[in-house]
């Protein structure tokens, strides 16, 4: 199994990092790699068990579903469904917590999967870099934060 581990410190409060991360369907207003993105069957984006249904600016269609969402521990929990990358039982975990020194944020990204056998370091290198460290620079440039 290959789990995959990136973390960063945001320079803006927690709350107004989980305000944007808490939409399990804005992805495609902030991540470079998301071109649409929609919940399927008109579900609210914040209902565990909601499936988004979205295309990669590349044309490449996948479904996640949201598992877990707790305001209170400001973390959710979202799998793949649907993926035409051999990412297999990919399971993925958001937590953000206070960095009370400056009002900062502490953002923790893992995802847990198999691959095809040779394939796990091309693979864990993609999902840590094209999607979770872009998903850390596209929220900074969303929310107009320094780098």
């Amino acid at each position: 199994m290959v789990r995959v581990l990136k973390s960063t410190i945001m320079d803006a409060p927690v709350d107004a990092v989980w305000d944007v991360l808490r939409d399990f369907n804005g992805h495609d207003r902030w991540h470079p790699a998301v071109a649409t993105s929609e919940i399927e069957r008109g579900l609210p984006s914040d209902r565990v068990g909601c499936v988004r249904n979205f295309r990669l600016t590349g044309g490449e269609n996948l479904r996640e579903q949201l598992l877990t969402l707790s305001d209170l521990e400001t973390t959710f929990t979202y799998c793949l469904l649907e993926t035409p990358i051999p990412l297999l039982n990919y399971v993925a975990h958001v937590r953000l917590m206070p960095v009370t020194d400056g009002d900062r944020t502490f953002w923790e990204w893992e995802g847990r999967f198999t691959t095809p056998a040779g394939r796990e370091q091309e693979l864990g290198e993609m999902v840590g870099t094209n999607i979770y460290e872009a998903g850390f620079a596209a929220i900074r440039e969303h929310m107009g934060l320094a780098a």
